[in-house]
């Protein structure tokens, strides 16, 4: 089960996070539970892989978004970097990125699953 402070351990930033939830823990934790099984992570793979910069770009904005919103620090950053190559239609190997993107989601899911 995750916990604020395995949250903590993990780089997110609980303050800001708990803020943003009017200070409710459980209903962030809830929802940080919820990002390990995001549909956005696969829609990003899959639109990178089919070569569909706009597409993924969509799916990394709404990570961002989500991510930034929860404060979960080491993946949002991750989700910044990935969504500005994309928003500049940077036509590069995303690979490397990606797998450090998925490695921390998994970590996550880890945590999560505790």
């Amino acid at each position: 089960m995750i916990t604020v402070e395995k949250l903590k351990a993990f780089g997110a930033d609980t303050a800001d996070g708990l803020e943003r939830c009017f200070g409710n823990e459980a209903l962030y934790l809830r929802l940080v539970a919820t990002i390990p099984e995001d549909s956005s992570f696969d829609r990003l793979n899959q639109k990178l892989e089919a070569k569909d910069l706009d597409g993924a770009f969509e799916a990394a904005h709404a990570l961002k978004g989500v991510l930034g919103n929860l404060s979960l620090t080491p993946l949002y950053e991750l989700a910044v970097d990935i969504t500005e190559h994309l928003r500049s239609r940077d036509n590069i190997d995303y690979s490397k990125m990606l797998a450090d993107f998925f490695s921390k989601k998994e970590e996550l899911g880890k945590l999560c699953a505790e």
